[in-house]
């Protein structure tokens, strides 16, 4: 984890340059501090930064668990992703108060020419007014007294003051004392640098190393794919050939029987068509169609004129009946009355040529329909 921490951090500006890596923090001389630390003041600041020499106590590198690590922003500004939880959280409440004031129950609303006024509902009433009444009092009290400012607590003294006079240069020589600090800083820079070049030069190599792997694995891919192609299409070319030798063997034994299918009724056919003809032709599905037209059309047509001939002669002779009936009654009723004087011969003889006039011309009458 230490050593992550301490990893060239790499800008935009330097990748959009070269691709080169640019340092988060520029070797720089330390600042001089005081032998004794003492307590600053208000208005004191600190000029400069606190700079851990040891990573150990470096507050970026983290120690231990890091599930549940709390991660500070790197700047003051606030992150856009807590603003927009805090506006959807406000949001959802707005919502949610707006919903209960909708499903809250309200007092109806009032009919026409009444209005709601408020009714006191506790347990003692007070009077209302629009006028709130305000009463003026006065009342002295004596002066405060300002009270003093706590002195400070000054803790008493003990053991005794011992005073020592020393020289300049007595306890130290500046150059000599700051030399194995130098030397310890300088070397823990140049080793610190060396590890970070070391490291540089280590991902380049690895990078390198893995940009080959892919190139050689992208390599590999595509042969393995060009033979997986390639063992595809002789897979269809050899299904698509044994499909092809499989129609044309069915097509030649669809052939075959087709071939000895129509042998076979040729040779049952050969005495059946004879003998089927001749089955039709005796049921008659075979016929001249003169000889047709005769039965169905003449013939019927003939009948239906005889019909109609002999349908007249029926109906004239029992017509001729019907004359020939009354004629006989008339006569009867004739020689039934009692005689009348005598009369003529000539008369009677000329009475009886009528009536004989009278049949003959009912029996011309009758006979005309029939010739006709």
């Amino acid at each position: 984890m230490a050593m992550a921490s301490m990893l060239p951090a790499r800008t935009p500006e330097a990748a959009a340059a070269g691709g080169t890596y640019s340092y988060c923090s520029r070797p720089r001389a330390l600042p001089a501090r005081r032998k004794y630390r003492g307590a600053p003041g208000p208005s004191e600041q600190e000029e400069e930064p606190v700079r851990y020499a040891n990573l150990m106590y470096d507050r970026r590198v983290v120690r231990g668990n890091t599930y549940a690590l709390h991660v500070l922003p790197w700047t003051a500004q606030p992150d856009p992703l807590e603003i927009q939880r805090q506006r959807e959280a406000h949001r959802r409440a707005l919502a949610r108060k707006r919903t209960k004031e909708q499903f809250q129950s309200r007092t109806p609303e009032p009919v026409e020419g009444r209005k709601h006024v408020d009714v006191q509902t506790e347990l003692y009433l007070e009077e209302l007014g629009d006028r709130i009444i305000e009463v003026d009092v006065e009342c002295q009290t004596d002066a405060f007294l300002d009270r003093p400012p706590t002195p400070l607590f000054i803790p008493a003294k003990t053991g005794r003051d011992v005073a020592t006079q020393i020289e300049e240069g007595e306890l130290f020589d500046f150059d000599i004392e700051v030399k194995p600090m130098l030397e310890v800083l300088i070397g823990k820079t140049i080793e610190q640098a060396l590890l970070e070049v070391m490291e540089e030069e280590e991902l380049a190599n690895l990078r390198a190393h893995q940009y080959a792997y892919e190139e050689l694995r992208n390599a590999e891919l595509a042969e393995v794919q060009r033979l997986e192609e390639e063992e595809r299409r002789h897979r269809e070319e050899k299904e698509r050939r044994k499909n092809q030798q499989s129609k044309l063997l069915q097509k030649q034994k669809e052939t075959s029987e087709k071939i000895a299918a129509r042998a076979f009724a040729q040779r049952y056919l050969a005495d059946l068509i004879p003998s089927v003809f001749s089955n039709l032709r005796e049921s008659g599905y075979f016929y001249d169609p003169v000889e047709r037209d005769v039965e169905k059309e003449f013939l019927p047509w003939v009948m239906a004129e005889v019909d109609k001939t002999l349908e007249k002669k029926i109906l004239g002779r029992t017509v001729l009946d019907t004359l020939i009936r009354e004629v006989v009654e008339k006569r009867l009723d004739a020689f039934d009355q009692p005689k009348a004087p005598s009369q003529p011969a000539g008369q009677t003889e000329a009475s009886h040529r009528g009536s004989v006039q009278v049949e003959s011309s009912h029996q011309t009458e009758t006979q005309e329909p029939e010739t006709n």
